[in-house]
């Protein structure tokens, strides 16, 4: 949502005024779009809340689908914005780390953090990345529109809509866009964990882990199905691959650093040859790295504001790598899985 009139001109009590209207606008239309939420079908799914299932093909919660729908109704993107892009579960933290370490790595070097005085030190990926509908757009806590003009460019952003939700700004300003995915039998057990997490904190039964399995198969589960999310994306990387960059978690894990210099070559900022001899590529690996990120006393102890309320930092912070799948799905639910993938990625080129 644009500013509506010069501000430069204004008196600080006339701006402060236009800015509250507009938070409140804001706020009155988060509201209208919840209430329209609640219209739609819902039913239990892979989540410690009912999802409802847009009329675009896709599951979320109401606070989700009422903040995507603010966002598209209020963002103004830029064309120098980045945004990442990813289904709850698949490596979000990471590469908001990863991306932030690289954008801002002039003003904030990786060599800071050993002092202390990286924002990493203070605030978790999630507060130095926002998501547009968990945090920025939501009903309860509104960042005002003036704050985020304010943010440097490029702004950093993040969204676990599917590429059919996506704001029509952003869509339209042809900024950045940087996806990743996860194998799917990792990001269901990943998303288990969590699901189960937050259930605990609301008194609800844990979901055992073969029914959680089915409900992911089903496509209940938060901004699913998965293979749509994963599929809408890698479409339109193909269509659009200076503007969609697309990662498999995988593929960054094992070797971050090629990841992570693909990463600034896409955003505009490549390092530079002194860069390289003086380890800086190394150094945002080893900072972003989830033994460092996970020791850090902001993981450890603090809490990071979302729509749903407060959630602890440490949640996002369980396992990390490959593989965990094994230690929890059965057989015959890993089959499952794969023969869905399988059938569903047939002939587009792409690999779990």
């Amino acid at each position: 949502m644009s500013s509506f009139t010069n501000r430069a001109s204004l008196p600080q009590a006339e701006e402060e005024t236009i800015s509250e209207t507009k938070t409140n606008q804001q706020a009155e239309l988060y509201q209208r779009f919840a209430n329209s939420v609640s219209s739609l079908p819902s039913a239990e799914g892979l989540s410690h809340l009912p999802l409802y299932r847009h009329n675009q093909g896709w599951q979320g919660s109401r606070m989700c689908i009422a903040g995507a729908m603010a966002a598209d109704a209020c963002f103004a993107a830029r064309p120098s914005d980045i945004v990442i892009a990813t289904l709850p579960k698949s490596g979000t933290t990471w590469i908001k780390s990863l991306l932030y370490a690289t954008v801002r790595r002039r003003e904030h070097p990786p060599s800071d953090a050993a002092a202390g005085d990286h924002p990493f030190n203070s605030s978790g990926p999630h507060e130095c990345v926002k998501f547009l509908e968990y945090q920025i757009y939501t009903g309860k806590k509104q960042i005002k529109d003036d704050d985020i003009d304010e943010l440097p460019d490029p702004r950093l952003f993040a969204t676990h809509v599917p590429s059919v939700a996506l704001p029509a700004s952003l869509v339209a300003s042809g900024c950045k866009i940087v996806y990743m995915y996860r194998d799917p039998k990792d990001t269901m057990v990943s998303l288990w964990h969590f699901a189960n997490k937050l259930r605990a904190s609301e008194g609800l039964e844990p979901l055992p882990v073969e029914t959680a399995a089915g409900l992911f198969c089903d496509g209940m589960a938060a901004f699913g199905p998965y293979w749509d999310h994963v599929l809408g994306y890698w479409r339109a990387h193909l269509a659009r691959p200076d503007q969609v960059l697309f990662f498999r978690y995988e593929e960054v894990w094992r070797d971050p650093a090629a990841h992570v210099r693909r990463l600034a070559e896409f955003v505009g900022v490549p390092f530079g040859a002194e860069e390289e001899e003086n380890g800086v590529v190394d150094a945002i690996v080893r900072l972003c790295s989830f033994e460092h990120m996970r020791g850090l006393e902001v993981t450890r102890s603090g809490t990071t504001e979302f729509a749903v309320g407060a959630v602890e930092n440490s949640s996002f912070f369980r396992r990390g790598g490959v593989g965990d799948w094994a230690s929890h799905l059965s057989p015959e639910a890993a089959r499952r899985i794969d023969a869905i993938t399988e059938a569903r990625f047939k002939g587009s080129g792409l690999n779990v």
